[in-house]
């Protein structure tokens, strides 16, 4: 009778154990559900992250010589094509000393072309034509030196773009070195992103994704253009550059507003 009390007892304990661990595992094996849905639909969300447009090119014209602004091309707001004169310096000057300088030249070639002549005849020695030969080098020099003075009167666009602001004006005498002009590419727009270190699986360059501009209430064709180089370990984020797909008029640098990603 005991030991038939013995082994009911122990079957009730081994049920008892066998139940137990049943339900552990069926709580395991439920959070580890929960956590793998989660981090499922944490990827395959469509979260909206915000973006600022930036101009990929941009810069700060300065003076590269001391002198009198003659002309400002263009005005705040305006457009104009690469190569186009932005500003021109009142050089009437340097171009005297420039014409000095080619005169200054052909003398000294005519000069040298004369002693050669005198060298054939043996009317003069060697040390005298190579002495003339080193007079017409100076004045190369100089008239170089003249040459390049007189190509920074002229300030031309390294890039076709708009003028962002003017801070000087016509007529007036800047230092060498002096801001002139801020200008930037209002074509080619792109944009700065700070996305979860999560999608660094997936994220590729090229991905195509929409930005909703705040400024125009539109939507536009972006793409990832480029992909940060580390993580950030305290936000757990890292940094893309994207891109305006094309040409919008109507979008200017420093529009902000939300990016979406598709579902993944």
């Amino acid at each position: 009778m005991m030991q038939l009390s013995v082994c009911l007892s122990l079957g009730w304990l081994q049920s008892g154990l066998v139940a137990s661990a049943l339900i552990l595992f069926g709580l395991v094996s439920s959070s580890s559900v929960k956590a793998e849905e989660s981090t499922k639909n944490f990827l395959s969300a469509t979260p909206e992250i915000r973006a600022q447009l930036t101009p990929r090119q941009r810069a700060v014209l300065s003076a590269e010589l001391d002198g009198k602004i003659k002309t400002l091309s263009f005005r705040e707001g305006e457009a104009f094509k690469q190569g186009q004169t932005l500003v021109e310096f009142d050089c009437s000057e340097d171009m005297a000393w420039l014409r000095k300088a080619q005169a200054e030249l052909k003398m000294e070639q005519k000069k040298h072309q004369a002693k050669q002549r005198m060298l054939d005849m043996k009317s003069i020695g060697i040390l005298e034509v190579e002495i003339s030969e080193s007079t017409v080098d100076k004045a190369h020099a100089e008239l170089s030196i003249r040459q390049a003075r007189i190509k920074k009167c002229i300030i031309a666009a390294p890039f076709p773009g708009r003028v962002a602001e003017l801070i000087v004006h016509a007529h007036e005498y800047v230092s060498n070195g002096k801001p002139l002009m801020k200008i930037v590419d209002d074509r080619n727009l792109e944009m700065e992103l700070i996305v979860p270190s999560l999608w660094w699986k997936w994220l590729k360059r090229g991905v195509e994704f929409t930005v909703h501009i705040d400024e125009t209430k539109q939507d536009y064709p972006a793409e990832t253009l480029l992909l940060g180089a580390e993580i950030n370990p305290v936000s757990q984020s890292f940094k893309v550059i994207g891109r305006i797909k094309k040409n919008f008029p109507e979008l200017l640098p420093g529009m902000s507003g939300s990016v979406t990603f598709p579902s993944r």
